[in-house]
């Protein structure tokens, strides 16, 4: 009777856990929609349609450096 005790109090345990990853797993799903939502907001108050395929000539996404084509080196 003990072993099936703590197999319940386990599982319960399991399930709580499982519970709480989700909950967070939804609170940082929201936190990154509303961040994508304003920022999307910003850019489309300043002008800024994004990044385009064609022309590369602003920021790229997640770095301040700007693109830039780099030239193959010499073996």
């Amino acid at each position: 009777m003990y072993e099936f005790e703590l197999q319940q109090l386990r599982s319960a345990d399991l399930i709580r856990q499982a519970e709480q990853d989700r909950l967070a797993r939804e609170a940082v799903r929201g936190r990154r929609a509303a961040r994508r939502e304003a920022a999307g907001r910003t850019a489309a108050r300043e002008g800024d349609h994004g990044p385009s395929d064609t022309g590369r000539t602003g920021d790229t996404g997640h770095t301040r450096r700007p693109w830039r084509l780099r030239s193959a080196r010499a073996a």
